[in-house]
């Protein structure tokens, strides 16, 4: 047994050696491989500074296990020395009473960082911005400034994005990127490295995906965070907002699926919260799919006389839905991307009516064609009524075709416009809405075309 510890521990001083050495990002992927409890055991032959490096990687998984595990007197240390914003959020993940030893622990200024960005609500610029930033008096020259960052570089997140401020107020008046301060004479005062316009802002409250964008329109590297006053209270950095963009697509993906957003790992959530997140979902659309069978049995007469009819109605239901899908996701982009806003609308409704109408009018042929081809090949005998039948098909096709692209463009914007999550528009709840009204839209055209042959 003394052998087996002895062989254990000569693994991890082997491993803890590598991890001293390799990049950050190769060692939270080695890390990864392990459970908390090792991960910490890893941990414990590392320096402080690369401790801190490595559990202020967003990637690293169960991150606040494993600063539970470590020693509490060495996990504040780590804390102290993380940035702001992701201490907030493993202190966030860490029960009680951990987390009160751990925060009464904290040195007064680290402590007030994270007891005030705890208060902002979850998605909000305040919830994901570091109070570590670079500030200067505005009477600063370029050679102070430039002094000061190499000071100060390493117990701030980022120095790319340097906020000026007024010295009387306090308030920001601009904000210099660093390569235009390298760049402008060591003697000038600082605003002459600045832009002339007015310095890019948010609020705290501002919403995360809006920061994005900000992101996008201006190629940022950060933005400040300032409140009524203009006050500096923290900026947001473009790592933040490629965390932010990355959880924002899973969770639509997921939403898109037809289920609730998980907030863990696959491998991590538990069988019953993993119940909990998809059966609602799944009882929801199976109770909608319910509406299917109403509507079939309105038409059993209908099918008793012209029984070649259903043979059509998975491709009938399944183009609907299709289209329905498509649009739903073209959509659903667009608004995440701000590319289209609520009151356009009726723009997305002329250019959904053309497209479905054209869309529905291939599929339609492709459907005449079809019956046709199996018609005189004699592969199939439709009956004597066969041209009939692929009227009523392609005629059919178009109309629900049509149908599912302006169901699967409006239905976001109604979401939208109710304060739902767009996403919640997910592609099997927009075919279940198609499917009911395609069978409807079929049996119609049926008893339109068919009446007085068949029906």
């Amino acid at each position: 047994m003394e052998d087996i510890v002895r062989q254990d521990e000569a693994t991890l001083r082997v491993e803890a050696s590598r991890l001293d050495h390799e990049h950050v990002a190769d060692v939270v992927e080695r890390l990864n491989q392990h459970d908390p409890e090792t991960i910490a055991a890893l941990l414990a032959g590392l320096s402080d500074e690369r401790v801190v490096e490595i559990l202020d990687q967003p990637e690293l998984e169960n991150s606040a296990e494993v600063l539970s595990a470590l020693p509490i007197a060495r996990a504040a240390v780590v804390l102290a020395g993380m940035s702001a914003d992701r201490a907030t959020d493993l202190l966030g993940e860490i029960e009680e009473p951990l987390r009160a030893q751990l925060i009464a622990r904290l040195d007064p200024e680290t402590r007030s960082a994270v007891s005030r960005l705890a208060t902002y609500p979850e998605g909000s610029a305040g919830s994901i911005m570091t109070t570590e930033f670079v500030s200067v008096p505005a009477s600063w020259t370029v050679a102070q400034t430039l002094k000061h960052i190499r000071a100060v570089e390493k117990s701030r997140e980022t120095i790319y994005t340097i906020c000026v401020l007024d010295p009387a107020t306090q308030a920001l008046v601009q904000a210099v990127s660093l390569r235009r301060l390298i760049a402008a004479e060591l003697d000038a005062n600082v605003l002459s490295a600045g832009r002339h316009s007015r310095p890019i802002t948010v609020e705290p409250g501002t919403d995360r995906e809006d920061v994005a964008r900000l992101f996008t329109k201006y190629d940022l590297l950060a933005v400040p965070v300032v409140d009524e006053r203009f006050h500096v209270v923290g900026i947001v950095t473009v790592d933040d907002v490629i965390d932010t963009i990355f959880a924002e697509s899973t969770e639509d993906v997921q939403k898109f699926g037809g289920m609730e957003a998980l907030d863990e790992p696959y491998m991590d959530i538990s069988f019953p919260k993993m119940m909990r997140k998809r059966a609602g979902w799944l009882c929801a659309l199976f109770i909608g799919e319910m509406l299917t069978a109403t509507a079939m049995q309105h038409f059993e007469h209908e099918l008793e006389r012209a029984i070649v009819l259903t043979l059509f109605i998975p491709l009938i239901m399944s183009s609907g839905g299709n289209s329905g899908s498509q649009a739903t996701s073209l959509i659903i982009r667009a608004l995440a991307l701000g590319q289209i806003k609520l009151r356009d609308w009726w723009r997305v409704a002329l250019r959904e009516v053309p497209s479905g109408l054209t869309l529905g009018a291939i599929l339609g042929a492709l459907g005449v064609i079809r019956i046709s081809v199996w018609q005189l090949l004699g592969l199939y005998d439709y009956g004597e009524h066969w041209m009939l039948v692929a009227a009523t098909v392609g005629t059919g096709l178009l109309g629900i075709v049509t149908f599912g692209s302006m169901a699967g463009s409006m239905l976001p914007f109604i979401l939208q416009r109710l304060r739902f999550d767009p996403a919640s528009a997910s592609a099997p709840f927009v075919a279940t809405l198609v499917d009911v009204t395609g069978l409807v839209i079929y049996f119609s055209v049926a008893l339109v075309i068919l009446s007085g042959t068949l029906l």
